[in-house]
């Protein structure tokens, strides 16, 4: 179920509490970079077999840099390289970054409601 989804029915059944929402996941991402594992090989100047760092380019990070500086990470791995697409691993890359902004959002919501 999608995240879009779970927020409509939220809002189909009125619960109108404070609470994380995906717009509000949205409006805190300052800023996304996104990179293989092969860039950073690139990037490096250790010794590593050509064939170890072609796998590499299989491997996909998101980094997003929320609004208070703080960031996350997420990464997309793809089993057959026949099937890498650099698009498709980006967005499997966010959502996994996103995945990780919702309980640390949820924790800073919980801290302001109990004060």
């Amino acid at each position: 179920m999608s995240d879009q989804t779970i927020e409509q029915e939220i809002q189909a059944k009125g619960l109108t509490a404070p609470r994380v929402t995906p717009a509000d996941i949205e409006a805190n991402i300052r800023a996304e970079t996104y990179f293989t594992a092969f860039d950073g090989f690139m990037a490096d100047d250790r010794d590593m077999a050509m064939q170890d760092a072609d796998a590499l380019k299989l491997l996909t990070f998101c980094v997003l840099v929320l609004r208070n500086g703080f960031t996350v990470t997420g990464e997309s791995a793809c089993a057959s390289p026949e099937n890498f697409d650099a698009e498709i691993g980006r967005k499997i890359a966010r959502q996994n970054a996103v995945a990780k902004v919702w309980p640390l959002m949820g924790y800073e919501l919980r801290a302001k409601l109990s004060d």
